[in-house]
């Protein structure tokens, strides 16, 4: 995947219906996705038991189940969470963001909503990392920005703030007394 490819991460949704034979996918049924880059940009193509073949060009393939998802819960605030803040960055397709998308996702791998399908190497020699969301079967193609130990603590703290929390104070606080009696 080279520079002018890097907007071409977003999420990528399982079709409802075989990309081979079109039968429409049932709620539980097993199927087989395969995510392609052609033109420019990411294809992901899922077939049924029966239209299964093995792709050599495929970037990677992997067994799913198809979920309908459910309808949307109402929420009479819309509150920031992991997952909306994470689509969020994706849809913005800024590089700048690839820190915090990572660390997103991470945190929702271990919640057990997203599950890592494969890694790829990409033209550029990043890593690629394929995620799938477990409800809704949709495909997240995400860059690993391959974070030094000493980057952790800066990209969590700023998913912090995203999230709507307040930063950690790394420094601590020094009272300053107006009283002249109290100076050394």
């Amino acid at each position: 995947m080279g520079r002018e490819n890097i907007e071409n991460w977003h999420v990528k949704k399982c079709a409802k219906a075989c990309d081979g034979c079109e039968e429409e996918f049932q709620h539980k049924q097993e199927l087989y996705s395969c995510l392609f880059f052609e033109d420019g940009e990411y294809q992901r193509q899922d077939f049924c038991k029966n239209c299964r073949k093995k792709e050599a060009s495929a970037l990677s393939s992997w067994k799913t189940v198809f979920m309908v998802p459910p309808p949307p819960a109402e929420e009479v605030v819309q509150k920031e969470n992991a997952e909306s803040l994470l689509r969020k960055l994706m849809a913005k397709e800024n590089e700048e963001d690839l820190n915090a998308i990572f660390i997103l996702m991470v945190m929702l791998e271990r919640k057990k909503i997203f599950v890592e399908r494969d890694t790829q190497k990409a033209e550029d020699g990043r890593k690629l990392r394929i995620y799938e969301h477990k409800k809704t079967g949709e495909s997240f193609v995400v860059i690993d920005p391959e974070l030094k130990l000493d980057q952790l603590e800066h990209v969590q703290e700023e998913v912090v703030v995203l999230l709507g929390g307040k930063p950690r104070n790394t420094e601590p606080e020094v009272e300053v007394s107006a009283d002249p009696e109290i100076a050394d």
